[in-house]
């Protein structure tokens, strides 16, 4: 099974982060959140989007970029990003596997990018529209290093069960 970190820089909406805590929980991602957050952490909203998922996350929090690297010099991370010049498919995910986004308002910092054009990815898009959703992105780039792994590790099949409506069955 693949070890997905998904690294969110600056976060500014509480519900997209709840919301990507809640991927994170149900694919087994760890967590990381760059400070500064542009909310409380115990901000509603963000717990609300997250369900209740919030005991069954793995998630670090990081002063700034410097406190980060320093504490991950070597990892190999993929910088979601709108300027970058490969699909987000066309990459070869290895085992751990760190996936940064950046806020959503600005994306991550350019001089960011500058220094790591190999590892730049994007997700296709219609010309002239500015980005997905920073919640949606995430789970796009979760599901594909999922993908090229087969899955591996999660429940690939589901069970229906009879159920019946009123004097009839559905």
């Amino acid at each position: 099974m693949p070890h997905i970190h998904i690294v969110l820089h600056e976060p500014e909406i509480p519900q997209n982060t709840g919301n990507i805590a809640r991927t994170c929980a149900a694919t087994g991602a760890s967590l990381h959140l760059i400070r500064p957050l542009g909310f409380p952490i115990d901000d509603r909203k963000m717990k609300r989007a997250g369900l209740d998922y919030w005991d069954k996350l793995d998630v670090s929090y990081y002063n700034d970029l410097d406190d980060f690297f320093s504490k991950h010099p070597d990892v190999p991370v993929y910088y979601y990003t709108t300027k970058a010049q490969h699909r987000h498919v066309d990459v070869r995910y290895p085992e751990e596997v760190w996936l940064m986004f950046g806020k959503e308002s600005k994306g991550l910092p350019e001089e960011l990018l500058i220094r790591h054009p190999d590892t730049c990815v994007r997700i296709p898009m219609r010309n002239n529209l500015r980005s997905l959703n920073l919640s949606n992105s995430v789970a796009i780039a979760v599901y594909e290093v999922l993908r090229q792994c087969d899955f591996d590790g999660l429940q690939t099949v589901g069970e229906l069960h009879t159920m019946t409506w009123g004097d009839g069955q559905l």
